[in-house]
């Protein structure tokens, strides 16, 4: 019998009891090697020492005092660190620390809502993000992304918001187009819809750098994020960055937006920003934002009780601090080459597997059951829930997914293994989910 209200009612869950190094351990002692993050989240595993000392220490501090009355030291010195970090245009920028991913986004809309109200721009209310994408489980931030079957049975509650199509190559890039023309020709999708909306009336423009869990770790074709930013420079709409996911090392440098030449105006962050070990998201606004708010109101207008939590930045403190004092970028670097091509060498003649995709720890497998012609599975043959179940059953954690095909349809494994994962550690995840792949195939009679 059990009192809380699990994501699925009928289920018994294993208990989780402890962490040793990569793995995670139940409460009947079996061990799992976890390959996913949990969702792309335990960057560090789940037993650094210097993290949990870190925390402690902290609580033995201070743990809570409202930011209406105090700030505190790691809140400080974490936003310090990351403004120092950023990608160049940021400038003086400031952060503003939330709780999760989805509070992350919420505080980022209101805040590019804000940030033009500020300048006398009132009729700046249209956001356009892309399809498909997932961008948080908030009513805001769920009408921002566009993934339908999470936000079918709220759809009559959400707010208006514009989509265009990603960049997802394997299925949108013609036979005979080059990736940069590939690129330019998504691009502009978002002209033509600011021009369409009003520009006048276009307040910002939501995407994720390389996209998650949606579209399964889909990097952006050459030259798309530059002509990204020159249209909402153009346009006076904002960027924002949805790096929730992909940044904080993910994808191989500290902020997946380094990889491609720009800033956002306005950057979400969460996941590896705290590696798990303590609840943690943050807000990157760029110096034009501050200055603009400054210059006017002078007043956040967004606010929550747990923001700049103490606990909570000392411990995203001591993990940004051990990924930069143990190199563990060129890690996930090495890693992540290590990964791509074992992953191409087991899956690239498989016959249900259509596409590899991915960039530093973060890639996945697309699974078909036609490969000529790319057609996925049906969505009611469940095989992303299968290979969850038949990989779980090996000892190893993944995070199959379904809807990057059109929403509902089509099936793909993500992986988003620890930037300290040894090289053995990485042939096993793909050994272990390619048995995993096979014995789900199996069983919807492919």
């Amino acid at each position: 019998m059990t009192y809380v209200l699990h994501r699925t009612l009928n289920t018994d869950l294993p208990t989780v009891v402890g962490g040793d190094g990569n793995y995670l351990i139940d409460a009947e002692g079996r061990r799992y090697l976890d390959a996913c993050g949990g969702a792309a989240v335990s960057c560090l595993g789940h037993s650094n020492a210097a993290v949990r000392e870190a925390v402690k220490q902290q609580i033995d501090k201070i743990a809570f005092a409202h930011t209406s009355f105090f700030t505190n030291e790691p809140a400080e010195e974490l936003a310090e660190f990351l403004i120092k970090r950023a990608p160049r245009g940021i400038g003086n920028g400031r952060v503003m620390f939330v709780g999760s991913g989805s509070e992350a986004m919420e505080a980022a809309l209101k805040l590019a809502r804000q940030y033009h109200l500020e300048r006398g721009e009132a009729s700046r209310t249209k956001i356009i993000a892309r399809r498909p994408s997932y961008h948080g489980n908030t009513l805001g931030a769920l009408a921002t992304g566009a993934h339908a079957s999470r936000s079918a049975p709220y759809r009559p509650i959400l707010i208006d918001v514009d989509h265009i199509e990603a960049a997802y190559d394997y299925r949108m890039r013609k036979h005979d187009e080059s990736e940069e023309h590939f690129g330019l020709r998504m691009a502009n999708q978002l002209e033509d819809r600011i021009q369409a909306l009003g520009p006048q009336n276009v307040m910002a423009f939501v995407a994720e750098p390389v996209v998650g869990a949606s579209l399964g770790t889909q990097s952006a074709p050459a030259g798309y994020f530059r002509r990204i930013r020159e249209i909402c420079d153009t346009y006076g709409v904002l960027y924002i960055a949805d790096e929730v996911m992909c940044g904080m090392g993910r994808t191989g440098s500290l902020f997946a937006l380094e990889q491609e030449g720009i800033h956002a105006d306005i950057t979400t962050m969460a996941k590896g920003l705290g590696a798990g070990y303590q609840p943690i998201a943050a807000v990157m606004a760029s110096e034009p934002i501050i200055s603009a708010i400054e210059s006017g109101s002078g007043q956040l207008w967004n606010g929550h009780t747990y923001m700049s939590h103490a606990v909570a930045t000392a411990g995203a403190l001591a993990v940004q601090k051990f990924i930069e004092n143990e190199n563990l970028l060129d890690n996930v670097r090495a890693r992540g080459a290590q990964l791509e091509n074992a992953l191409n060498q087991t899956f690239g003649q498989v016959p249900n597997v259509g596409n590899i995709r991915g960039r530093g720890l973060f890639w996945s497998v697309e699974l078909v059951s036609n490969k000529t012609t790319k057609e996925p599975f049906p969505a009611a043959q469940k095989l992303a829930p299968k290979i969850q179940k038949a990989a779980l059953e090996l000892g190893l954690m993944s995070y199959p997914s379904q809807g990057c095909a059109d929403g509902i349809n089509g099936d793909h494994v993500l992986l988003a293994p620890s930037y300290t994962s040894s090289e053995a550690e990485i042939e096993l995840i793909v050994a272990t989910i390619a048995r995993a792949i096979e014995n789900a195939l199996d069983q919807v009679g492919s």
